[in-house]
């Protein structure tokens, strides 16, 4: 399945200057139409018709079809995909990803980013889930952004650019939107966001393996994946699927991160693996991918985070920050191998 195939079936619709762009990845297929964000819900039924007729097209594992509200191209694509430049002057973006919510991944992602700019790297940080953003409490930021020439400047916390849908909106809005609406705003987060030069950035990505993640994989032209689980076996099933998703969108996963790999009591002392130990790692040796470290169950990281004080940051010297310190050192290596249609985010000033 080629991204001629998909435009010959496109040629029965009478599309004229809506088709917007055509991606076409290992079975993954990704249409957008540009359109005018108020003449959008007179589309829905003819998104949703294309989208089943690409669905069944033999080689088509997933169809997805998204209204944009970005101006259509003056003339007409050519065959060969286009070669958007997004995050120019960035030179690796790593997703930190999970195969279910309640493992920790946000926590993870904040203090591995911050590790990372301890060891001397510029570093920023993205927060893609838009459902459920928590960056502004993580790290401590509730003022909106300014805007310079067009374009966002990201927040900057604990030696970080940082940016969030929830830096635009009340901490308690509910983001009631549609999957094409989602990806609209995140791919307004990458571009239309002043990064400027990093050496990597970290996008700690919503649960689960649907838009957001194949956006992304084709968008940002990811280096590479941490996949964050906890050690028992029902975390792991839901770790696999994410590392089985990144596959199939041919992101390589740079390693596995056990999370809540153990608790000490902070009196005795006495250790207790409440959800089990070594599973992440076990799993990682198994499917024969690196597995970055383990992240002790520890008072102290989730106090940090509530307080936005990451531990990384606000506690270097303590267990915990090791723990992720030691994580960015293993990561390091590869990241230096790896650097060779929705509403429109408004801020109210």
């Amino acid at each position: 399945m080629t991204e001629n195939d998909i435009r010959a079936a496109l040629a029965s619709f009478d599309l004229k200057t809506m088709l917007d762009g055509v991606h076409v990845q290992g079975g993954l297929v990704q249409v957008s139409l540009a359109v005018k964000r108020e003449e959008a819900p007179r589309y829905e039924a003819l998104r949703r018709e294309i989208e089943a007729k690409l669905s069944a097209l033999p080689g088509v594992r997933n169809a997805s079809v998204v209204l944009t509200a970005q101006k259509p191209a003056p003339a007409p694509a050519p065959a060969a995909p286009q070669a958007d430049v997004v995050l120019p002057e960035v030179k690796a973006v790593i997703a930190v990803a999970s195969g279910k919510g309640g493992v920790g991944k946000s926590t993870v992602a904040v203090n591995l980013a911050v590790a990372l700019a301890q060891s001397g790297l510029q570093v920023g940080l993205l927060d893609a889930d838009v459902y459920g953003p928590s960056l502004p409490r993580m790290l401590g930021l509730n003022r909106k952004p300014q805007v310079k020439d067009g374009k966002m400047l990201p927040l900057e916390a604990w030696g970080l650019r940082c940016m969030s849908i929830g830096f635009l909106v009340e901490e308690e809005t509910a983001m009631v939107w549609r999957g094409p609406m989602v990806t609209g705003a995140l791919n307004q987060m990458l571009s239309q966001v002043a990064w400027g030069a990093l050496d990597v950035l970290v996008i700690d990505m919503p649960p689960g393996t649907g838009d957001v993640q194949l956006t992304l994989a084709q968008r940002a032209k990811l280096a590479g994946a941490v996949v964050v689980s906890t050690p028992q076996d029902i975390a792991l099933i839901d770790a696999r699927r994410g590392v089985k998703m990144f596959e199939q969108v041919r992101v390589p996963v740079l390693g596995i991160v056990e999370n809540m790999s153990y608790f000490c009591c902070p009196n005795c002392q006495h250790r207790s693996d409440i959800f089990g130990h070594g599973g992440a790692a076990a799993e990682a040796a198994r499917i024969g991918m690196p597995f970055l470290g383990e992240v002790p169950l520890l008072l102290e990281i989730r106090a940090t985070g509530d307080a936005g004080t990451p531990v990384a940051a606000s506690a270097p010297e303590s267990d915990a920050a090791r723990a992720f310190a030691g994580i960015a050192a293993r990561l390091r290596p590869a990241l230096g191998q790896a650097a060779g249609a929705g509403p429109r985010i408004s801020i109210e000033e």
